[in-house]
């Protein structure tokens, strides 16, 4: 007896097909909404991270500026002097700081050695005293600073850091002995919103306030890229003990756009 076969017939396999991309493209319409809704919070969620880091950044290099050196040349951009560390230098006695004359180095009460590698006084830094930001106390001048001739010595009970300086006669003493220390590697930094991209950029001094905002400087490096528009707002004045940078930052990838808003508390008292 002879066994007969069944199975798809060219018409039942075309229907199959058929029937197949009808149910396949009606998923595709259900499944399309929460598909691109799930790549659209992706790309808010790394912008917002991107934002976020990079705010933080900033406010952190701002929070550790030299007083009354913080400036913003145009809405997009704000320059500072960035400090190390700081200390409070001799008023009287032996390796006291003279005002009435050029000196070539002063005494720190307290031990250099004793902070961390990283806020370490080291030759090639800058030294600046009681700045105020105005002509003849201006430190993107000068008119304040002394470059850290040799490594600082250490001596006495307790330790007292000897630091070498560049000849200087500094114009005005601090009413708390107070001086600051500028790292040499990066005496100005900047931040800038150019061509859709954050840049950090640094400058030497003196450096005198530029009339535009700079888009390059002695190094240049990207902060932040999707940058469509941002703003920095500095209030306050010279003289005033306390000031605020606003800043706002706003990034665009693919039509989402996340904003971001931050203020930072700028010490000036110097």
């Amino acid at each position: 007896m002879r066994t007969r076969y069944r199975g798809f017939t060219l018409v039942e396999l075309i229907m199959v097909i058929v029937i197949l991309g009808v149910v396949g493209g009606m998923v595709a319409v259900f499944m399309r909404g929460p598909i691109d809704a799930y790549f659209a919070s992706a790309r808010r969620a790394g912008l917002t991270d991107i934002a976020d880091t990079t705010v933080r950044r900033m406010a952190r290099d701002i929070h550790a500026a030299l007083p009354n050196s913080v400036r913003t040349p145009a809405s997009q951009c704000v320059e500072f002097i960035p400090t190390k560390t700081g200390g409070r230098y001799r008023e009287t006695g032996a390796g006291a700081l003279d005002f009435s004359a050029s000196t070539t180095s002063f005494r720190e009460l307290g031990s250099n050695a004793a902070r961390p590698s990283d806020q370490q006084i080291a030759a090639g830094d800058i030294v600046v005293v009681y700045n105020l930001g105005i002509a003849g106390s201006d430190a993107y001048a000068n008119d304040n600073t002394a470059v850290v001739s040799a490594a600082p010595t250490e001596t006495g009970t307790p330790l007292e850091t000897t630091i070498g300086i560049a000849a200087t006669r500094f114009p005005l003493p601090s009413g708390s002995n107070r001086f600051h220390v500028v790292p040499a590697a990066a005496p100005v930094v900047g931040y800038v919103c150019t061509g859709g991209q954050l840049l950090r950029y640094t400058k030497a001094l003196p450096y005198a306030l530029p009339g535009s905002c700079p888009t390059s400087g002695t190094s240049t490096a990207v902060l932040a890229n999707h940058v469509s528009a941002c703003n920095f707002d500095y209030s306050g004045s010279d003289l005033e003990r306390n000031a605020l940078v606003r800043m706002s930052l706003q990034l665009t990838d693919s039509g989402e756009t996340v904003s971001l808003q931050h203020e930072v508390h700028v010490n000036n008292t110097p």
